[in-house]
């Protein structure tokens, strides 16, 4: 492959490459969340069943994110190995990452695809969904399951058209299939009078369509590393360093899965269905307000991957230092924001007045202490960039496991209001996980950074 597409990574000024990176991600991402979003936003508006059905869409949270996992598990850990590798001039071994990694993509599909449809009554029934709510859960999951392997595949696959330098043709991946999917949703759920069934209909096509676009560019499109059947042989030594590097980004999913399930189970104890509308919505905003962090900090590691492959540490610690300014900066305008216009964002979801009325004061809690999001996905997108899985799996599990869900389950009986405990527990898990992630990767990696001599990393 030709390095002129990568040459910018360690040429240019390292906040421009960055944002040249991080830019079209940013638009993917957001693309990328309203591929559910846009499904909540119609759904919260479908008359008489708006709130249930929302509510149903709620309880579909954790197997959606699972399968986000298991594609950040298979596909999108190889990504900083094939960045390095590249920056190394190792074109070889970065063909068999990304070979590798499709093959476990494809299978892990198609096997989470079958578990799901097959066990979803009692896992919707374990999560804590009742007959009613679990209905609505239900006609979604069936059809949207179906699109696991497109989604899977385009999702994990595209990272690795932006590590090879190409991040607007890795946005347009996203972009292509969530236009299509915005247009086609109200058509299925309303003009077909589809109801929750058209918007996961609507979502399966254009996930189809994006999965098509991502593998023209791997089988057809003579721009970047062409796969070939010897790079799908499964390598035990490749596979288990991509699962090792994927691993935090399955924690942080299957434990963000474990979170949503036990605030659920929690809000129907002491709310009822109601709250578990408001915490859908609440979920549904967060991912929004969160795709300028994750651009930036995704943005960060092709570059910052590519330059400690190339041994350029000081232009490491410079990317370090960008990407983390930026998303504080970030984090702190969306808290203003969602402070001072709660209504306006709950308002997207449902017109619901009660649900308006009573969920815009969560909202408010829910985002008490945002800026320390950006300090958590810092620490662990650098981590991940340069390979060290180990400590980035250590505080996902710290946040999510450790506090969120402890809290989640103990702050309601000490308080008056026992449904603002579910809400609260995640600021304060954002405070304390944060910084510890944060302060650890400064001390750790970023500080030695310096010590390195430019000496080549293994």
């Amino acid at each position: 492959m030709s390095d002129s597409k990568t040459s910018y990574f360690s040429k240019s000024k390292i906040s421009s490459a960055i944002l040249k990176q991080a830019l079209p991600l940013t638009v993917a991402e957001l693309a990328n969340f309203l591929y559910s979003t846009i499904d909540r936003i119609y759904i919260g508006h479908i008359p008489d069943i708006g709130v249930d059905a929302l509510s149903g869409v709620g309880f579909t949270i954790p197997f959606i994110t699972i399968i986000l996992g298991l594609t950040s598990l298979f596909g999108t850990g190889g990504t900083p190995l094939f960045s390095i590798a590249l920056g190394a001039k190792e074109e070889n071994k970065a063909r068999k990452i990304v070979g590798n990694a499709f093959s476990m993509l494809l299978i892990s599909s198609i096997v989470i695809t079958i578990v799901s449809i097959v066990f979803m009554k009692p896992i919707l029934l374990f999560f804590g969904a009742n007959e009613i709510i679990s209905l609505y859960a239900s006609k979604y999951l069936n059809i949207y399951l179906l699109g696991t392997v497109f989604t899977m595949v385009s999702t994990g696959m595209n990272d690795y058209i932006t590590a090879q330098g190409y991040p607007k043709l890795a946005m347009f991946t996203i972009v292509i299939g969530a236009i299509i999917n915005a247009v086609i949703d109200p058509i299925f759920i309303f003009a077909f009078n589809l109801g929750i069934e058209g918007a996961a209909i609507a979502t399966v096509i254009s996930q189809f369509i994006s999965c098509i676009w991502v593998m023209n560019f791997f089988f057809r499109d003579r721009k970047g590393i062409r796969l070939n059947k010897d790079s799908f042989k499964l390598d035990l030594k490749v596979c288990s360093r991509i699962i090792l590097n994927g691993t935090p980004g399955f924690v942080m999913n299957a434990s963000s899965s474990a979170v949503t399930i036990v605030a659920n189970h929690t809000l129907m104890q002491y709310g009822g269905e109601f709250y578990v509308s408001i915490m859908t919505v609440v979920n549904s905003v967060c991912s929004i307000m969160r795709v300028g962090v994750n651009g930036i900090t995704n943005g960060a590691k092709a570059v910052l991957g590519y330059n400690y492959g190339a041994g350029q540490f000081d232009r490491v610690k410079q990317g370090i230092r960008f990407s983390s300014l930026f998303a504080f900066v970030y984090s702190a305008v969306i808290w203003i924001l969602i402070v001072l216009f709660p209504s306006f964002f709950f308002s997207i979801f449902t017109d619901d007045v009660a649900l308006c009325e009573v969920g815009n004061k969560y909202l408010q809690y829910f985002f008490l202490a945002y800026v320390f999001m950006a300090l958590q996905f810092s620490g662990q997108s650098t981590f991940m960039a340069l390979g060290k899985a180990k400590p980035s799996i250590c505080f996902s599990l710290l946040r999510k496991v450790i506090l969120v869900i402890p809290l989640t389950i103990f702050l309601p009986m000490f308080l008056t209001d026992s449904n603002s405990g579910v809400f609260l527990a995640e600021p304060i898990s954002n405070i304390i996980g944060g910084s510890a992630s944060f302060l650890t990767m400064y001390f750790t990696v970023y500080r030695r950074l310096g010590k390195e001599n430019q000496k080549k990393p293994r």
